[in-house]
């Protein structure tokens, strides 16, 4: 049986260090390969050290979260807003026509409110209360090709720009 103590890497994947600073004669000697004077060559410095100017780590806010670039926002239309409409024919233009969605807005029927006509209703989602609302009423559901092309340009606001 295998042990903790048994393990070892496999042969080859591990290199010996290069042994730097041991005298003018190999290679790595006299400077070991740290170059002629300045910070770097005679102490230890953070990577993030850039020479007293501000930092990177504070020259940016502090941001809280983030934006998911792939969010797909719906725009919610109700049953109730369905039957006041008088609509037949219930698809995103005819919506946008009424004033009821915005322009190139994905469509999302919700089941508040009753219906009692029979409606066609062709949207990019429909929630499973109201679909069963709409073909308890004798009409008919079409689900539409999602719109959204690719990731949103990032949220407008409070975003630093470097200038």
């Amino acid at each position: 049986m295998l042990k903790p103590h048994d393990l070892q890497p496999a042969p080859g994947s591990k290199k010996r260090p290069k042994r730097v600073g041991r005298g003018i004669a190999g290679k790595g000697g006299k400077t070991a390969g740290r170059g002629m004077k300045g910070t770097k060559a005679r102490s230890k410095v953070p990577v993030w050290y850039e020479g007293g100017q501000l930092p990177l780590q504070r020259r940016l806010p502090k941001m809280k979260g983030f934006t998911n670039p792939f969010r797909v926002e719906y725009q919610p239309i109700n049953l109730d807003t369905i039957a006041d409409s008088e609509l037949n024919d219930v698809t995103p233009e005819a919506l946008l026509k009424k004033g009821l969605v915005a322009k190139g807005a994905m469509v999302k029927v919700l089941g508040r409110g009753e219906i009692d006509r029979p409606v066609t209703v062709k949207a990019h989602a429909v929630s499973k209360s109201a679909e069963a609302a709409i073909t308890a009423a004798g009409g008919t559901v079409e689900i539409l090709p999602p719109t959204f092309k690719g990731p949103r340009p990032p949220a407008r606001g409070n975003q630093h720009t470097n200038r």
